[in-house]
């Protein structure tokens, strides 16, 4: 059986304590083997903290990956918490930002990093601000994406099922435009390009290649874009929302998305500088990491 569908089912049985204490092993497990993820995620941090000494950065490593794996172990149980549970794990700053775009119709597009734990936040904002819809791609393994399809929706979101490879704008500017009046917040995790039409910006003073889903959304509906970030304080989380990001309709098409993606990410680049460890990106998205080959159909794709 899939490790991460076995524990979908065991870990929800263990108290939260013991739970949080075996995944932090694993975390440190994972951080001594140095694994290409590992090494990736610390390669990725000395760009945020380029005076970091080697011991600071291995530290930093050690505590992201801790951080990443109590993703997981919250994401495993979180379809089981209470409403009560959810309200107190989060701490909403400039919820008023939020409430003024979403404004009459409670429409809005968001572009979130992956930082701090995704799951939890939209568990959040659809039951105070709009009902969160968003696109989830779909896993080899059907198991464990069933389950976390069940998971999410279980926390009342509506999750839009994608094939690798398969650009999700078409089946999100679909679900968003068929719902007419009714409210709903569209929350991209856009900080990596997941197919072959990323947007090329500047991050850490790099180049880098992100998702152009939020900003094409809000074009096409018009609706506000709002940058949002997540980190951890003590026991629960603070979710942050940056002011709109300037509506670019005064561009050509492709301009206007990459101005204005270029904005949401300088205003997440500030958060992940501030909150490091609440980062996890153990992939490639500086262009200096990524495969010449990638790197070449991404660009011949947007000419």
């Amino acid at each position: 059986m899939n490790l991460t569908a076995l524990a979908f089912r065991v870990v929800p049985r263990i108290p939260a304590p013991l739970a949080r204490a075996l995944f932090a092993v694993a975390a440190d497990i994972a951080f001594v083997s140095r694994r290409k993820g590992v090494r990736q995620l610390q390669a990725n941090l000395a760009r945020v903290v380029p005076g970091a000494s080697p011991r600071r950065l291995r530290a930093l490593t050690k505590q992201g990956m801790r951080r990443y794996m109590r993703y997981f172990c919250e994401a495993f149980q979180l379809s089981r918490w209470s409403e009560a549970q959810i309200q107190r794990m989060v701490r909403p700053v400039s919820g008023d930002v939020a409430e003024a775009a979403l404004g009459a119709e409670r429409q809005a597009v968001a572009a979130l990093a992956h930082m701090g734990n995704w799951d939890l936040a939209g568990a959040w904002a659809t039951r105070h601000l709009a009902p969160v819809v968003t696109f989830a791609e779909r896993l080899e393994h059907d198991e464990v994406f069933q389950r976390y399809l069940a998971m999410r929706e279980a926390l009342g979101m509506r999750i839009i099922p994608v094939a690798p490879g398969v650009p999700a704008f078409r089946h999100m500017l679909q679900a968003v435009a068929g719902a007419g009046d009714t409210p709903w917040l569209a929350p991209l995790v856009a900080d990596r390009d997941l197919g072959r039409r990323g947007v090329e910006v500047t991050l850490f003073g790099e180049k880098a290649l992100v998702g152009a889903g939020p900003a094409a959304l809000a074009l096409a509906t018009g609706r506000p874009l709002l940058p949002v970030s997540m980190h951890r304080e003590g026991a629960r989380y603070v979710l942050r929302f940056g002011p709109p990001v300037a509506f670019r309709d005064d561009l050509p098409r492709a301009e206007g998305i990459q101005a204005m993606t270029q904005e949401w990410v300088s205003v997440l680049e500030e958060q992940i500088r501030e909150h490091p460890a609440d980062w996890h990106m153990l992939q490639r998205v500086f262009i200096a990491d990524l495969d010449p080959g990638k790197l070449m159909r991404v660009r011949g794709s947007s000419t």
